[in-house]
């Protein structure tokens, strides 16, 4: 797992994190939307780097910033970035998103796209036991923290997108319109056809519009993948 994983424009090394490269990642980076052109981009949780590496070659953004607050993780994230194509746009941040997010306001940055793959949430992470998994995810950033600091942060035309597990979309929406960001964009994710929704990818932004809802399938079978997987994620992987 300590190999480093090679996509078709850059190569990610993950020996020093935890975060390895994990299909909710990719599939962010994929489908996230950049009609809107934005200049400014956050990645919060950075984890190896992948989601800013992906966005960098996807968008002509001048700025894509990342916050990492794992010292380990961060080290990634940045020598990812520097060996990349893209490095003179590319910038890690160790400190928690609480502190950024703070600062930026105080200094009038705002970013145009918010994005992040919530480290907090990899199944890696979870266990059996509930507490544990509980004090995980709110050391790390809560959901209340998280849309918090976005909202201070996300520019009046900005758009924030998220994934997180199916089971906690509900909630999510709810809290996200206590700070006024309302639910633009929603795409669940399906292992196979037969199988339960694991996964809800999420964009919002500070204006309601009508709701686009859409389905992805990831395998037909075993690494057989569906013709909508492989048109999302083909500009990546090297295989497809």
């Amino acid at each position: 797992m300590n190999k480093p994983f090679y996509f078709k424009e850059f190569t990610i090394d993950q020996d020093k994190t935890a975060m390895k490269v994990g299909t909710d990642a990719v599939l962010l980076g994929a489908w996230c939307s950049l009609e809107t052109c934005p200049d400014t981009i956050l990645d919060v949780g950075s984890g190896t780097g992948l989601v800013s590496l992906m966005l960098a070659q996807r968008s002509d953004a001048e700025t894509i910033d990342a916050v990492e607050i794992d010292p380990n993780a961060y080290e990634q994230s940045v020598s990812n970035f520097e060996k990349s194509d893209w490095s003179d746009r590319l910038f890690c941040y160790h400190c928690s998103y609480q502190d950024f997010s703070e600062e930026m306001k105080e200094e009038d940055e705002e970013y145009d796209l918010i994005i992040s793959n919530p480290p907090f949430y990899n199944d890696n992470f979870e266990t059996n036991d509930t507490s544990r998994n509980t004090a995980r995810f709110t050391s790390a950033l809560s959901f209340k923290e998280l849309l918090e600091s976005t909202s201070k942060i996300l520019s009046d035309s900005g758009v924030f997108t998220i994934i997180i597990p199916f089971k906690e979309e509900v909630t999510f929406v709810s809290l996200a319109g206590k700070y006024k960001l309302f639910l633009n964009r929603v795409c669940r994710v399906r292992g196979t056809d037969n199988s339960e929704t694991k996964r809800s990818m999420l964009e919002f932004s500070f204006h309601l519009k009508e709701l686009e809802e859409t389905t992805i399938v990831i395998e037909k079978g075993r690494h057989e993948y569906t013709k909508e997987y492989v048109s999302l994620t083909k500009d990546f992987y090297l295989k497809m």
